[in-house]
């Protein structure tokens, strides 16, 4: 079959994961579940009864937690992928064999808070940062550590479009600078000189050797080891999180950053010159945190389809699908009190959303079909007094609370969201990943791969369309899986000494950032030092352990007294 005919007879979903924090335990239980079922329809395609379309994934972009994970993703699909379905035994146990989980779940140990709030960064460098951040450092080196994967190589599964792209939003500090020019004559005088910080780590998966700024697309050999520093590197400077986690320095070829498809039109008249181009860069989620249009772009590229195409289910040969653990809901009328402290809140609040907004076509936004982009997010029932309950959103997610850092509280949370994520993926394809029973006898992949197919097997329970990746009931739980955790219940419940235990280590902590926030004398350095001992590293410690009780409250994952 020719390449033209192959791309005409295939389907492209592109992934885009969102910045989740520690709920990228979350994300991960999704993609460990998308890939388990793509490997099983590939299968039993030969199988009668079973659909024979053939559906590729050509992108794997991210922001932050999702970032990282697309880049993980990058790591496990020439190796045996091992997926976890239920909890053993023991719900802590550590899964060495599946990357997602021991990169997500178990993270470089339990209860991560404790590394978060050691003072060894403090003491070695100054103050950077308001958290430790060398856990993070640990996790990158494993994602991208594959010396036990080349013994087992295995060729690119089919489901995988070769040449894979893989990127990750960043925050670049320094940005690039661009101007508008007024006056015919233009001088320099008047030019009106702006910057963009929007930037993005891009990789190209392949076991060549390529050479050239090839279209902005950085050669990941992972064979070969070529490019997997500056992998690592990316994953890190994507998760960066604004001061509570320290900045990353990035290093990349400036001809890779010339050609790349989001910064060409702002550096075609001021091109970085030649060599290695250096950023200072935070989260990548704080500018572009679901950068959904980005995939679609390279889904374009790969399709050709324009909007008023891949809108239509019965034309659509691409589509975006997005997991994210916080989805956006609608904002909430603001306080109009002019205190100073609610402005500045309201102001920081409204540059990030600002900086956020997509630059989408109205006729995109205002769509009332998904044709083109599907959402997996958390939702979970819940039974109380009322009887059934449905939760989504951060709120059906353990990882949820403290804005997206209560995760690194307890393992537990991580073990929950984990297989919440998986169960989710499981209703997802089975009963939304669906293409209409009346487009379905028009579009031209779907009507051929469904020709021989035991259409009333995949069918939605829902909504009567047809899975576009068809999972086996016979060999699937639907049911989500009996955790049961210390505190005898399947949701975790923390008790108040489970988090009164890190009262000591967090006046630590704070001690050494009021002593390292500004150059100081060694008089004004004792008073400090003095006044954090005795009054101020008990006043905030305090006013942080009751800040991250009441979350866990509204959250229900704190046994109230």
């Amino acid at each position: 079959m020719s390449s033209e005919n192959e791309k005409e007879n295939t389907f492209y979903i592109g992934l885009c994961m969102a910045g989740a924090v520690s709920a990228g335990a979350y994300t991960a239980g999704v993609m460990d579940y998308l890939l388990e079922a793509l490997a099983e329809w590939e299968k039993r395609k030969a199988e009668p009864g079973v659909p024979k379309h053939k559906v590729q994934i050509p992108v794997i972009g991210g922001a932050s937690a999702g970032g990282m994970t697309s880049i993980l993703t990058s790591t496990v699909l020439n190796s045996l992928h091992i997926p976890i379905d239920k909890p053993g035994e023991n719900i802590l146990t550590e899964h060495p064999e599946n990357k997602f989980y021991h990169t997500w779940v178990d993270l470089s140990q339990g209860d991560i808070l404790e590394k978060m709030l050691d003072t060894a960064d403090i003491k070695e460098r100054g103050l950077v940062s308001g958290l430790n951040s060398a856990f993070i450092d640990e996790i990158a080196q494993r994602v991208v550590a594959t010396e036990a994967d080349r013994s087992k190589w295995r060729p690119l599964p089919a489901f995988i479009k070769p040449g894979l792209k893989i990127f990750s939003t960043l925050t670049n500090l320094e940005g690039f600078s661009y101007t508008a020019d007024f006056g015919p004559d233009k001088p320099q005088t008047r030019k009106y000189h702006m910057s963009i910080h929007n930037d993005y780590a891009c990789f190209e998966l392949t076991e060549e050797n390529i050479i050239g700024p090839n279209g902005g697309w950085v050669p990941l050999n992972l064979k070969n080891d070529l490019n997997i520093d500056l992998a690592r590197d990316a994953a890190i400077a994507t998760g960066a999180f604004p001061i509570g986690l320290k900045s990353r320095i990035l290093n990349r070829d400036a001809s890779y950053v010339n050609a790349n498809l989001w910064l060409k039109k702002y550096l075609t008249n001021n091109p970085l010159a030649p060599g290695n181009y250096q950023t200072l860069n935070v989260d990548g989620g704080l500018i572009n945190n679901e950068p959904f249009e980005k995939v679609r772009d390279v889904l374009y590229e790969v399709t050709g389809q324009e909007a008023k195409d891949y809108r239509d289910f019965h034309r659509f040969t691409s589509t975006v699908l997005m997991i994210d653990p916080f989805p956006s809901e609608k904002p909430k009328p603001i306080s109009k009190l002019q205190d100073l402290m609610n402005i500045l809140g309201l102001t920081l609040s409204s540059m990030i959303n600002q900086m956020r907004s997509k630059p989408l076509e109205i006729s995109d936004a205002l769509s009332t079909s998904c044709a083109g982009q599907f959402l997996v997010a958390p939702s979970r029932i819940v039974n109380g007094p009322e009887g059934e309950q449905h939760v989504t959103g951060e709120m059906a997610i353990a990882c949820g609370t403290l804005n997206g850092f209560g995760g690194f509280l307890s393992k537990e949370f991580r073990v929950h969201d984990y297989f919440l994520g998986r169960h989710n993926c499981k209703i997802f394809l089975r009963d939304y990943f669906t293409i209409p029973e009346s487009a379905l006898e028009e579009h031209v992949i779907f009507k051929e791969g469904y020709a021989n197919a035991n259409r009333d097997r995949f069918k939605s329970t829902k909504d009567g369309g047809y899975q576009i990746i068809p999972i086996f009931a016979e060999k699937t739980d639907y049911t989500f899986p009996q955790l049961k955790f210390k505190s005898g219940e399947s949701w975790p419940v923390l008790e108040d000494q489970d988090i009164d235990r890190y009262k000591s280590k967090l006046k630590e902590r704070i001690q050494a950032i009021l002593l390292n926030v500004a150059e100081l004398s060694g008089t004004s350095k004792f008073l400090i030092w003095a006044g954090a001992k005795i009054v101020l590293n008990r006043v905030l410690s305090n006013a942080v352990i009751r800040k991250i009780k009441k979350d866990l409250i509204t959250w229900k994952l704190l046994r109230a007294e």
